[in-house]
């Protein structure tokens, strides 16, 4: 396939799903990985996309665009394995725990997974599949339905109904960004209304994000900063944010992506 010919197509399937990676990139089209990232680096001096680690997104993301799922997993990949270690350990076995969708709540699932007697309830297409393949016979998973979004999420009426009737011990939640005035947002109107009604389910709010989300703004507010009993992020977090965060939430906890150690910031 000739280079122009390959680019073209490498960009419409970053259109068409939010992202790509390079390996699945590597695979699809039978070129060399140097050749994959040859072409993303081409398409991005065009300003057509935006390279990732591991792969590529769509250029200039705004309130409302919302990445695909394969977008999402290329970013920040360490600081997610890094949160996900952490906020596991807050889930305690025989214990009930909402999932949002989300990448980082998918890589959470994972390190959940073997924890016993748990009730797991989620309207992640991905993170049920998680626990499906774990197949431990002592954990129950309730999939809502509803209509699937990029992310892989159920959301809509069906969605919201189902979340309504629940009641869960702790709310594990995925967020696009969160700032002091819009608080934890999302792009997408019907999925900020699936995860207000997972929030309103929830004793204990746990939001999941690294330090990328921060003063990164969606156009739907999910809920407030002070309506979380804690934050994970990660100790990328700026030190502006640190301090607005602890001001604002129950508990800030920073897992470190490289090992070497957590910190956790009390609020004040």
């Amino acid at each position: 396939m000739l280079a122009q010919l390959r680019q073209q197509a490498i960009l419409e399937r970053i259109r068409r799903t939010g992202g790509a990676r390079v390996a699945e990139l590597v695979r699809d089209l039978g070129v060399s990985d140097m050749t994959i990232r040859r072409d993303l680096e081409v398409l991005a001096e065009r300003g057509l996309i935006e390279k990732v680690h591991g792969g590529a997104t769509i250029a200039g993301a705004g309130s409302t665009e919302e990445p695909g799922f394969a977008a999402k997993s290329a970013r920040q990949q360490a600081e997610k394995e890094a949160i996900a270690r952490r906020a596991a350990r807050l889930v305690r076995p025989g214990s009930s725990v909402a999932l949002s969708a989300g990448t980082t709540t998918w890589t959470v699932a994972r390190h959940l997974a073997d924890v016993p007697e748990l009730t797991v309830v989620t309207n992640s297409l991905k993170v049920a599949d998680v626990f499906h393949r774990g197949g431990r016979p002592d954990q129950t998973v309730v999939l809502v339905g509803g209509v699937r979004t990029p992310s892989d999420a159920l959301v809509g009426p069906v969605a919201v109904a189902a979340v309504r009737s629940m009641n869960v011990d702790v709310l594990l939640l995925g967020v696009h960004g969160m700032s002091v005035r819009a608080g934890f947002t999302t792009p997408n109107l019907l999925e900020a209304e699936t995860d207000r009604e997972l929030v309103g389910s929830a004793q204990r709010l746990v939001v999941l994000a690294d330090h990328t989300k921060w003063d990164t703004i969606g156009i739907s507010t999910i809920a407030r900063l002070d309506q979380a009993h804690a934050v994970v992020s990660d100790t990328g977090l700026p030190a502006q944010a640190r301090e607005e965060l602890s001001e604002h939430v129950g508990e800030l906890l920073l897992a470190d992506p490289s090992g070497a150690g957590e910190r956790e910031d009390q609020a004040r």
